[in-house]
């Protein structure tokens, strides 16, 4: 076997194991088990935007189980735009446009061959507040604990997954860097959003951006609220991105693999990303 095939087995026998892996630049994701929810600010205090509560349902999907590193816009990008690339190649990159994020998805997809691109609005949500949850933050409802904002960042950045993941075992998603979604900002939207996988207003001159910061207050680390900014606005340190995959449903594929000159037949499982995992013997992967 040649060493790229060696690396191409390697990489089928992670995604087998763990679902959408890379070899490069290695991206964990977290599989969220689609439903419906309550979105928008249940607790009440919250921005007049964030209103009114509305039930979204959204579909299974994968999303980063930290927000983009450094090191892994590096390893795509050849570049580093971060202000605080003292931090670590574990730290949040930050200094990131809206149409930075679009590229780097766009280079990445060319480079993996996989389809990852920015969660929407409401699919971020839902996987902050740990799969339709009420919690005032990304795992509950005490700041300090999960997120790196204001009052306790020292005034920079930090490397994910130092502060409490939430119930999905996602980091991050409060406080550190905003991170952009999808979706463009409207500040209605919510009173006429569909149920079903709303995807945002059609076009607008803003785009919606999560999370809170290292800079903000820890209200601006609540889970629903609701950032905004032109794609085209000035490089900031405390902006950047997480990344999603839609799962499509799983199709199995029956194969023959003749060993010794005997046929044996077996299933492929088709995952997110098109890369054929091999599902056992006679049945298909459930």
């Amino acid at each position: 076997m040649n060493a790229l095939a060696t690396i191409m087995l390697t990489c089928l026998l992670l995604s087998a194991a763990a679902g959408p892996a890379d070899c490069k630049p290695g991206i964990d994701m977290v599989y969220v088990k689609g439903g419906c929810y309550r979105m928008g600010d249940t607790f009440g205090g919250g921005a007049t935007e964030e209103r009114p509560v509305h039930q979204v349902c959204v579909d299974d999907f994968y999303i980063g189980k930290y927000p983009v590193t450094q090191a892994q816009w590096q390893s795509v990008m050849n570049r580093n735009p971060s202000r605080f690339n003292d931090c670590g190649a574990d730290c949040p990159v930050e200094q990131v446009l809206w149409k930075d994020a679009t590229g780097f998805i766009g280079k990445l997809n060319r480079l993996t061959g996989r389809n990852y691109r920015l969660p929407t609005e409401a699919e971020w949500e839902y996987a902050a507040c740990s799969g339709g949850k009420r919690q005032r933050y990304s795992g509950g409802n005490r700041a300090a604990t999960v997120a790196w904002y204001a009052g306790n960042s020292g005034g920079r950045t930090h490397p994910v997954g130092m502060k409490a993941p939430n119930g999905l075992g996602i980091y991050d998603m409060s406080g550190n860097v905003w991170e952009w979604v999808k979706d463009w900002f409207a500040p209605h939207y919510y009173g006429m959003s569909p149920r079903n996988n709303p995807q945002g207003p059609a076009s607008g001159s803003l785009h919606v951006m999560r999370g809170g910061s290292w800079l903000a207050a820890a209200w601006f680390a609540r889970v629903t609220c609701r950032g905004r900014l032109p794609e085209d606005f000035k490089r900031i340190d405390h902006c950047g991105l997480r990344l999603a995959i839609t799962r499509r449903p799983r199709t199995a594929i029956h194969v023959f693999i003749g060993l010794n000159g005997v046929a044996h037949n077996s299933w492929n499982d088709v995952d997110v990303a098109g890369t054929a995992t091999l599902a056992g013997d006679g049945a298909p992967k459930q």
